[in-house]
């Protein structure tokens, strides 16, 4: 009796021509930060205009990174494939700061978004802690000794975000007179946790939202 045919090769991942993230969109970003008042109003009902265009920046930069990450896990781009696409990304975004009136404001986001870039590498390689209030715990505790640590432990936490698990609301506090670099980290995560809430329904199939 003839042996059963071999199942075939599984498909390789498509081939996907989308842009996530470039120089110009950067550049875009940048000068609507220079023409943005920063210049906070006593008594005013709104933050000034631009720190709204920081937050809108920084959540624009999280959700074309989470894409990547999204597509990857919808078996879209192989492991390779999506380590490259987000060092495109990471070079973009991690590139000098402009040495004008908005370096120190860029500066700031771009150590926000370390905790980002971070995460999503440590989600692709896998094998990270899963308990979120240690984690959160010694993050805090580690964050004056060693920044590399503490950014591994802020890592190990935005990869179970991105695996599903909520977090980090309840660890951000609004009343913190000096906020430490790991709680900044805490925040992006959250911003983290709501963007792969809006990309629930991201088309594996052509990179947009159906």
């Amino acid at each position: 009796m003839a042996k059963k045919a071999k199942s075939a090769a599984a498909p390789e991942p498509m081939k996907l021509f989308y842009i996530f993230y470039n120089q110009e969109r950067w550049d875009n970003w940048l000068n609507r930060l220079r023409e943005s008042d920063f210049e906070i109003v006593e008594d005013a009902e709104e933050m000034p205009e631009g720190f709204r265009a920081l937050y809108n920046f920084g959540q624009d930069i999280t959700v074309s990174v989470l894409k990547i990450i999204k597509l990857y896990q919808n078996g879209r781009f192989p492991k390779e494939e999506t380590l490259e696409r987000l060092f495109q990304v990471e070079s973009v975004i991690m590139s000098a700061a402009p040495e004008d009136e908005i370096e120190e404001i860029v500066e700031s986001l771009q150590l926000s978004m370390l905790a980002l870039f971070a995460s999503c590498r440590m989600f692709i390689e896998g094998g990270y802690p899963t308990d979120i209030k240690v984690l959160v715990k010694e993050g805090r505790k580690m964050i004056d000794e060693d920044m590399e640590k503490a950014l591994g432990i802020a890592a190990n936490i935005g990869a179970n975000v991105i695996n599903g698990v909520a977090c980090c609301g309840k660890y951000v506090k609004d009343d913190i007179e000096q906020p430490t670099l790991f709680d900044e980290w805490l925040i992006e995560i959250e911003t983290m946790n709501e963007a792969m809430t809006t990309l629930k329904n991201f088309d594996e199939d052509t990179g947009e939202e159906s």
